[in-house]
């Protein structure tokens, strides 16, 4: 392993000073589980690591007064993965923390760091998407919100700038007759790196019509996406939606209403589930 100083600061402003007085490769460390992985490996060339375990108010998991989700930067996979709450109102997030890695690691885990960490792959960015979360990110000059779906810009690089940490996540509460599924395709059935993670939400119209969908994939491309609808213009779509009957999904058919959700994804070469 190589040698790294160690900091752990009883504050965000101290943690940040750290951050930037050090530009030689600092990183902040909440779960440290692939972290210390990389360290000892020499994958990450990190000369600081500044521990955020002393900071007070980053281990909060709760629901705000209008039904959105709210945890902190230290909350753990495992803690979501056995919050009752979350399993029956965000099942999709629930089923991506519980495909984390082991429930060791999921002890140690945070799920902050699972997005700071910004693999294509990670399990938890496609539900967090698919589910309009945001972060709530800290810097000295002030705070900002940016949507999860648009906080990474390659893998392992985010729009974070010098200085800033993320304090928090914030998922919307769900809307009335929605639901919500992660499914995760790999090699294998347990501890494994998604091949590609798809995460949706579907909302219906009181007539049981569907009125909205998000959806996301992840391991893809060099970040998730986020599919977006554009107008149906092939009759197929519209012959498909014949053939179903009605616009009332079923287990055999998504009938297209007024748009198809698609997205195109240009394959590279790449292996971004090794990201």
């Amino acid at each position: 392993m190589i040698r790294f100083d160690y900091a752990a600061p009883a504050t965000l402003e101290q943690a940040s000073a750290l951050l930037l007085a050090r530009p030689d490769a600092p990183s902040l460390m909440a779960g440290g589980t692939d972290l210390l992985v990389e360290i000892k490996e020499q994958l990450r060339p990190v000369r600081l690591v500044v521990d955020l375990k002393r900071i007070n108010g980053l281990d909060g998991l709760g629901i705000d007064a209008d039904g959105a989700l709210r945890f902190g930067a230290l909350v753990t996979a495992r803690r979501l993965e056995t919050d009752a709450r979350v399993r029956e109102r965000w099942p999709g997030l629930h089923q991506a923390v519980t495909e984390l890695g082991s429930i060791q690691v999921r002890q140690r885990a945070t799920v902050v760091g699972n997005v700071c960490r910004a693999s294509p792959s990670a399990d938890t960015l496609p539900p967090l998407i698919a589910d309009g979360a945001a972060l709530h990110v800290w810097a000295p000059q002030g705070q900002r919100e940016v949507a999860v779906e648009d906080f990474f810009t390659g893998p392992g690089r985010t729009v974070l700038r010098a200085g800033e940490i993320v304090l928090q996540v914030r998922v919307p509460a769900p809307a009335p007759r929605s639901g919500r599924v992660y499914i995760k395709h790999g090699r294998r059935l347990a501890m494994e790196l998604a091949t590609v993670g798809v995460a949706a939400v579907v909302r219906l119209d009181g007539a049981g019509r569907i009125e909205g969908a998000r959806i996301a994939l992840g391991a893809v491309a060099a970040t998730p996406l986020r599919a977006r609808a554009r107008p149906k213009r092939r009759s197929s779509a519209s012959g498909q939606a014949q053939r179903c009957g009605n616009t009332r999904p079923n287990s055999r058919c998504v009938p297209a209403g007024r748009s198809t959700t698609c997205v195109r994804v240009r394959p590279t070469g790449a292996r971004w589930s090794a990201c």
